[in-house]
């Protein structure tokens, strides 16, 4: 093995011990480990909670819900007009149980996220994969 190949086999053996996963020896084939966001039980019943994640190489703010076992999570944006949904940082509105963009008042159920009045009527929160793992919401690997 060349003095190079050392190198950097020793560097990716030092970024797998801190949450990276090495997929193959190739330095190109590194991928961040899935982010665990939540206890379940952190998450009230139908109250959107507000986590910020790196999703796809970016930071994002997501909203997740709970009904029941199950657990949704949405990017924290409007379709309509690409907005925050809450109306201060991790505070939402909530009417009837529906999620309320505090832009321009479009209605959201939840679960599900699809939008039932206001600007984007027809038109959905865009989810985001989760998985479920011990009692412990994960954002899933891409």
């Amino acid at each position: 093995m060349s003095c190079c190949a050392r190198v950097a086999r020793a560097a990716l053996t030092f970024r797998a011990g801190r949450g990276l996963r090495i997929l193959s020896g190739r330095p190109h084939a590194i991928r961040p480990m899935s982010q665990r966001l939540c206890l379940l039980s952190d998450l009230p019943e139908g109250q959107p909670v507000a986590f910020d994640a790196r999703v796809e190489g970016s930071e994002e703010s997501l909203l997740l819900v709970r009904s029941g076992d199950r657990v949704e999570g949405f990017f924290n944006v409007c379709p309509h007009a690409g907005r925050r949904l809450d109306w201060a940082p991790g505070k939402f509105l909530m009417e009837g149980g529906r999620l309320i963009c505090a832009a321009h008042g479009a209605s959201f159920e939840l679960p599900g996220g699809r939008c039932v009045a206001g600007p984007c009527k027809g038109q959905a929160l865009r989810p985001v994969a989760l998985r479920i793992d011990a009692g412990e919401a994960w954002l899933a690997e891409a």
